[in-house]
């Protein structure tokens, strides 16, 4: 395991987290992170981090990414996700859309107003080496996980998805 990267990745997380509280919104770690602050441990390496974002917050968030020395990056459809970097470490914003009845929708993109699994937005408070972070329900991350190589065939099943979809059963009993 790549211990330098895990804690650059970790100090970003913390970062954010403390970067959406000064700005009144809220983001949710998806993916592995996700994962690993609902264990409360440190599972295997990341390739990034990943999030949930409102879409009405995102030109905030991303202005204020930037103000920390974040760079976009291009590529992304910006009514979908914000894709950043810093110090070599990429940061994902899936942009989502909260209804007041609690379901929550892909905010942009060919899905725009498809509903994400129920519960998304409902996970507890994950803790990883003393950082706090809100986190997708670990019952939606299990249906993402199960579900996207079904939803987009270009992206097939994952042995760390499978390992994952696993580890939150398990914890979950």
């Amino acid at each position: 395991m790549n211990r330098e990267r895990a804690d650059g990745q970790l100090a970003q997380i913390a970062e954010t987290v403390g970067l959406a509280r000064r700005l009144g919104i809220r983001v949710w770690l998806r993916g592995g992170w996700a994962v690993d602050f609902f264990l409360g441990e440190l599972t295997r390496d990341h390739e990034d981090i990943d999030w949930f974002a409102a879409a009405a917050d995102a030109p905030a968030l991303a202005a204020g990414l930037r103000g920390l020395g974040h760079r976009p990056l291009e590529g992304a459809p910006p009514e979908q996700q914000l894709d950043f970097v810093r110090d070599g470490l990429e940061s994902s914003f899936a942009l989502v859309e909260p209804l007041p009845d609690g379901r929550v929708l892909v905010a942009g993109g060919p899905w725009a107003g498809t509903a994400w699994p129920e519960g998304l937005l409902d996970g507890p408070v994950g803790r990883l080496g003393g950082v706090e972070c809100p986190v997708v329900g670990p019952g939606a991350q299990i249906e993402i996980k199960r579900m996207m190589p079904v939803w987009d065939p270009r992206r097939p099943r994952r042995a760390k998805d499978a390992e994952d979809i696993a580890r939150l059963r398990a914890a979950l009993g």
